[in-house]
């Protein structure tokens, strides 16, 4: 090989050519006089302008030698090797030249090189394969260049060592993953570690990350029995990612867990929160929707702080979307939320879910709910098998590029023996003298054809005397006694149209009153009050069934 005629294929050798040749155009300047020009100064210029060698005079395969880059040349079609530098053998060891690639230089092929070399000698154009680990240990950037000399064609292997630009990458992405792991760990700590479980809806969640490229975001879900039959359903979204996006998660939803233990309507908890988020973090918003079920009315009351609408399948397989009314991001402020309805009859399915889910690049994010509803429309089973479909059907998998939460209810159609265990049975009060007596009669009913046993039977009708004096004390009609049993507790409430909600307090021994929701207190397993939307109030009490109860 004539390693000077193949040298002109290097990068860069045509432009010092062609830079050369321009030098040599420009024209000498006219030569000065010996008396106008000192000898001192003669003998200087004559030192700044002596001639330098030329590239081509060099010799080739000593600068080779010398480069600390690995250089390899090989020739024709099976890759024949015609030379390999000082550097490469001091790399791999010496190898036999005029032998094929893939017999003198293994390495190569381990590196998956000789398709790029087929592929260069194919096109005439260089081709570059950057930071591959090599059998010594370290990391090289290989650049292919094809080199002609008449009629034979070959490839100039020029290699680089990056192994410490290839660690300090290592190093970064080893950190960043470590980052990850924390948001990651952070956000599921800060998830609800067992999903609640209301007497009467079936319910699971489901969290997905985002893949190993994408930053941990701010999806979160909550479910929280707020007592008296009542349930309330969460899902939001910080915007933003990463540990902070997390921390502010977690704080959103405890502020969520604290208002929700006020029993307040949607909208309110909502209001409450806009403000919280703004004094969290002014610069970053979050999306929230907050429902609530109430057994009795067979429907979701919810308010939407700029999130996705809760969709709804009935039992005959129709999607309804929730689309109204929907206000902006917690954190904005300015904006007075309200609360809307949708129907949450036995036998129906509601799915409340984050935007990873749906969105998609390069695709509408209403073609991204239609395709979630078509999915809805035909999924059945158990609220987890729900769950697991709909997000199988959204394709998302190990890598998505976003957080996925989505949490799924159902309102099962009980019938057969369930059915017996799920009672309702409600007296209007008309008040006066005549009203007190007539509860006690009607619970105690009701209480002995449910088979209660006779403790419990006795407590019952005692909570239902307390409530209901205290209504006819305190209250205004209209006046109801509602009595319901689940298959695990009792409930038993009373409402009015007075919105002043009582509270417990210490009698004195001389007070002649004071000492109703004492006792209700005292004996119930729990007990709490609400204002009701259309005015008024409601005052409840709950007792946990025994075991063998039913």
């Amino acid at each position: 090989m004539n390693f000077t005629r193949w040298s002109a294929r290097l990068p860069g050798t045509q432009r010092r050519t062609a830079g050369r040749t321009d030098h040599a155009a420009v024209p000498d300047r006219p030569a000065e006089t010996a008396s106008s020009v000192p000898a001192a100064r003669a003998e200087q210029l004559t030192d700044e302008h002596a001639p330098v060698p030329a590239v081509d005079e060099l010799p080739v395969r000593a600068v080779l030698d010398r480069v600390p880059a690995l250089v390899a040349l090989v020739h024709g079609p099976d890759h024949r090797v015609g030379y390999v530098n000082d550097a490469y053998v001091a790399s791999f060891g010496v190898r036999p030249l005029g032998e094929p690639v893939r017999e003198a230089l293994p390495e190569l092929d381990e590196l998956g090189l000789l398709p790029l070399l087929d592929q260069v000698l194919r096109s005439s154009r260089p081709r570059t394969l950057k930071s591959r680990r090599a059998p010594d240990g370290r990391y090289y950037t290989f650049t292919c260049t094809p080199v002609t000399e008449g009629d034979d064609t070959g490839v100039l292997v020029f290699a680089t060592d990056v192994t410490d630009h290839a660690e300090a990458a290592e190093r970064l992405r080893a950190s960043e993953r470590r980052q990850r792991e924390t948001a990651v760990t952070l956000q599921r700590s800060l998830l609800p570690q067992e999903l609640e479980e209301p007497d009467d809806l079936r319910i699971a969640a489901t969290y997905q990350p985002g893949g190993t490229e994408a930053a941990v975001g701010g999806d979160w879900y909550d479910v929280i029995t707020l007592g008296g039959g009542r349930t309330a359903l969460v899902i939001g979204d910080v915007m933003g990612r990463g540990v902070r996006a997390a921390a502010v998660m977690g704080q959103l939803r405890t502020a969520v867990r604290a208002y929700a233990r006020l029993d307040l309507p949607p909208h309110e908890v909502l209001q409450l929160l806009d403000g919280l988020a703004a004094e969290i973090d002014a610069n970053q918003i979050a999306t929230c929707v907050y429902a609530i079920h109430d057994p009795n009315e067979g429907r979701l009351v919810y308010a939407s702080a700029g999130h996705l609408p809760i969709l709804v399948r009935d039992e005959s397989g129709t999607v309804l979307r929730a689309d109204e009314p929907t206000g902006p991001p917690l954190g904005t402020g300015g904006w007075m939320h309200s609360s809307g309805t949708v129907p949450l009859g036995p036998g129906a399915t509601a799915v409340l879910y984050t935007d990873g889910l749906v969105e998609r690049r390069n695709e509408d994010l209403d073609e991204g709910i239609a395709a979630l509803e078509r999915a809805l429309s035909g999924a059945t089973g158990t609220p987890q098998v729900v769950c697991d479909r709909l997000v199988r059907s959204a394709g998302v998998t190990a890598d998505h590029d976003d957080d996925v939460a989505v949490l799924v209810l159902q309102h099962p159609a009980r019938t057969g023996p369930d059915s017996d265990l799920f009672r309702n049975a409600a007296l209007e009060l008309l008040g006066g003298v005549e009203a007190a007596p007539r509860a006690r009669a009607f619970a105690s009913g009701v209480l002995t054809s449910w088979r209660f046993p006779a403790d419990l039977h006795d407590l019952g009708v005692l909570a239902a005397s307390e409530l209901v004096a205290n209504s006819l004390q305190h209250g205004t009609p209209p006046m109801r006694l509602r009595l319901r049993r689940t298959d695990r507790r009792l409930i038993i409430e009373v409402t009015d149209g007075d919105d002043h909600l009582p509270r417990r307090r210490q009698a004195e021994p001389v007070d002649e009153s004071g000492r109703g929701i004492a006792i209700v207190a005292t004996i119930a397993s729990n007990w709490g009050s609400r204002r009701t939307p259309g005015g008024g109030k409601s005052v409840w009490c709950e007792f946990v069934l025994p075991k063998t109860t039913g």
